[in-house]
């Protein structure tokens, strides 16, 4: 791995500021693109691109919303140009596991350089702790349209280790590593644990894809971006990802993170102690 910085985009994210502080702690070079960063990076304005890129031998590709949307491809395809443009070659893309639109994406990713690496997963352990299912715990009621359908959780530690192995080494290259937890579980499976965790009862209530958006719009959350988590609830919940992998533990001679290991740890922290009342405050 040469010195050139290592571009990470979704810096401020759940995998983006894990990545950073990972790539920085081993004395490498970092360059953080986000939407408060100077320039603002955006995925939808192609102005700040060659700024950022340029210089970089590295890019950790996080792209938002999700890729599984309409257009994703089209924005991929051309920050990956761009990107070889400027002698990037290590390329690794954070995918979305069991999505035809996200596997279009690593296509295009993995054809632009041989030392391309594809990371691919579902739903984050850190959703109901980091992001738009906090609240859900919070408030001790998980309303989710997920039925009884089966989820290998993966942890987002987990994720920002193997994606930051693929930044700098060639072990990884040219490959599609798909992550999961060591088990599939409900989410009202993942509530009992979490009501252990958390100190709080919390339960799953099954909801219409139309009332998850009203709900997280009602929490803050943008109405777009609310959306798309519902459709995600619609086009992929449906079993096709239940399966286990063992991709972790073969790439960090570990194994990967339990979802009861993930909710002791955050109920340590105190990821649950603030009221809801705070919270929305």
């Amino acid at each position: 791995m040469t010195n050139r910085p290592i571009l990470i985009t979704g810096a401020t994210g759940r995998t983006g500021r894990r990545i950073t502080d990972l790539v920085a702690a081993r004395g490498l070079p970092v360059r953080t693109a986000s939407r408060q960063g100077d320039p603002p990076f955006d995925w939808h304005d192609r102005s700040a691109w060659d700024a950022l890129l340029d210089g970089c031998g590295a890019a950790y590709l996080c792209y938002s919303p999700d890729l599984a949307l309409p257009g994703a491809d089209e924005v991929i395809a051309a920050f990956v140009e761009r990107a070889v443009a400027h002698g990037v070659q290590r390329l690794v893309l954070l995918s979305g596991r069991g999505e035809e639109g996200a596997q279009r994406c690593e296509q295009l990713v993995l054809a632009a350089s041989p030392a391309a690496t594809v990371v691919r997963c579902a739903w984050f352990q850190e959703n109901f702790s980091e992001h738009f299912l906090r609240d859900h715990v919070l408030a001790g009621r998980i309303a989710v349209p997920a039925g009884t359908v089966r989820e290998p959780f993966v942890s987002v530690d987990d994720v920002a280790d193997v994606a930051t192995l693929a930044l700098i080494g060639d072990p990884l290259a040219a490959q599609v590593l798909e992550l999961t937890g060591p088990q599939s579980i409900t989410f009202g499976e993942a509530a009992e644990i979490l009501s252990r965790a958390a100190g709080r009862e919390v339960t799953h209530v099954e909801v219409t894809p139309e009332e998850l958006v009203a709900e997280l719009v009602a929490a803050g959350i943008d109405p777009e971006d609310a959306s798309g988590l519902a459709w995600l609830f619609e086009e992929v919940l449906d079993g096709r990802n239940s399966a286990v992998t063992t991709t972790i533990e073969g790439v960090l001679g570990r194994p990967a993170t339990s979802f009861e290991t993930y909710a002791e740890r955050a109920g340590v922290t105190g990821a649950w102690s603030t009221p809801l009342e705070e919270v929305k405050a």
